[in-house]
């Protein structure tokens, strides 16, 4: 099951690769929010595994290394903005 991205890192690949960012003026509700960012945590952890995996394999393919810590730094990236949709905008 994967979920729109919306935002920064939009084009991050899996099932929303090529997906434009939709209109703006959508706006999801918080509990849509955490089951996203439930989905990106689980995907964050996966990547996490896969790449010590991969590093502890007898010859690490290096290039593949970097591309999935590069993957996973956007997925965080990905975290941290949905994170941030769930802080309420306050009118200073």
């Amino acid at each position: 099951m994967g979920f729109p991205v919306r935002g920064p890192c939009a084009t991050l690949g899996g099932p929303w690769e090529g997906r434009p960012d939709p209109d703006p003026i959508m706006t999801e509700s918080p509990s849509d929010i955490a089951e996203i960012i439930a989905e990106l945590q689980l995907q964050h952890r996966d990547l996490d595994d896969a790449i010590h995996r991969l590093a502890d394999s007898p010859a690490p393919d290096q290039l593949q290394l970097t591309r999935l810590k590069k993957r996973k730094l956007r997925l965080k990236d990905q975290i941290t903005y949905w994170e941030s949709k769930l802080i309420p905008d306050l009118d200073a």
